[in-house]
């Protein structure tokens, strides 16, 4: 896993890389513990209505769900940036 920038924004970007071109979503730069993460990502999925997973400190989203994602994690009081194409 790459490094993340760790100055408490909340990236929201888009990747297929060794996915056979299936795209999911990923969230960056969540704060909280492991735990905390996938109660978080839990919420997500819920509100997007599709799978995904915690992997070390990055959640993955199936689809591409940022513009949801986006507003979802802005709505509850994080900084967000979307990244990445």
């Amino acid at each position: 896993m790459s490094s993340y920038p760790k100055d408490g924004i909340v990236r929201v970007g888009r990747e297929t890389k060794g996915r056979r071109g299936k795209g999911v979503t990923i969230v960056t730069g969540l704060p909280g513990s492991e735990s905390q993460l996938k109660t978080i990502a839990s919420k997500l999925k819920a509100q997007c209505g599709v799978g995904g997973t915690v992997k070390g400190r990055i959640v993955e989203i199936q689809g591409d769900q940022r513009d949801r994602l986006f507003k979802i994690l802005s709505d509850s009081g994080y900084t967000v940036r979307k990244s990445g194409g």
